[in-house]
């Protein structure tokens, strides 16, 4: 087993392009009051994408410098389609904080 300062680099899934990293924005309330007073955008990302490609994919698809990626991995939920129980797929979502001196993100 190699520890972290051997250059040992853990790989999940095969090499993601930036467009492959970021799925989709998020935009509810609760985003549009975080992208305009904390400076952090929420984004849904490949489940297999680490902290490192979801910033370096930011920064080259926005063009913008990020301070710092906070992730979770969101459960699917349970639904109900007439007498079954399915379940949605798991996903995860990324939070991006920009730096103060970056440009803004701009959706619309």
């Amino acid at each position: 087993m190699a520890t972290p300062t051997s250059g040992y680099t853990r790989v999940r899934g095969p090499k993601l392009e930036p467009h492959q990293v970021i799925v989709r924005p998020l935009i509810t309330e609760k985003a549009t009051h975080q992208s305009a007073h904390r400076n952090a955008h929420p984004f849904e990302v490949n489940l297999w994408a680490t902290k490192d490609e979801i910033k370096a994919a930011a920064e080259e698809l926005f063009g913008c410098k990020v301070l710092k990626v906070r992730t979770q991995n969101r459960k699917g939920k349970h639904r109900r389609f007439r007498f079954k129980v399915g379940k949605l797929s798991a996903w995860k979502k990324a939070i991006i904080t920009l730096t103060p001196d970056s440009p803004p993100i701009e959706f619309y």
